[in-house]
């Protein structure tokens, strides 16, 4: 089920035509009808407010002017996640080796603020 902050592809005439990011579902004046406020991911931006019904919002086919549409929600495959490598490490640092504590427990990760980063650049 799509909802805001989704990503979608809209098909157009049973092409892939574009893709979008949900902003803002709210409820329109027909019964059973939502005004699904879309930001275009096209250069320059744009905004659509398209008026559909939950069916559609959720993937169904419909037709704008007798031309095809439907929206896909986009999820990331899980293939791109496992491709992500670590940052090398210049060859003068040895990794170290974790040594066993108490509790297996991960310890807090480290905050890095960027404004700070920035001053000492």
């Amino acid at each position: 089920m799509a909802t805001i902050r989704d990503l979608v592809l809209v098909h157009v005439d049973n092409r892939p035509g574009f893709f979008a990011r949900i902003e803002e579902i709210v409820p329109d004046v027909k019964p059973g009808w939502w005004q699904v406020r879309l930001l275009v991911l096209t250069l320059p931006l744009q905004v659509y407010t398209w008026i559909l019904d939950e069916s559609q919002i959720n993937g169904a086919p419909f037709t704008m002017g007798g031309t095809p549409m439907v929206l896909e929600n986009v999820v990331c495959p899980p293939q791109a996640n496992e491709r992500r490598q670590p940052f090398p490490t210049s060859s003068n640092e040895e990794e170290p080796t974790p040594s066993p504590s108490a509790s297996d427990a991960p310890s807090p990760a480290k905050v890095v603020f960027l404004a700070d980063r920035k001053k000492k650049d």
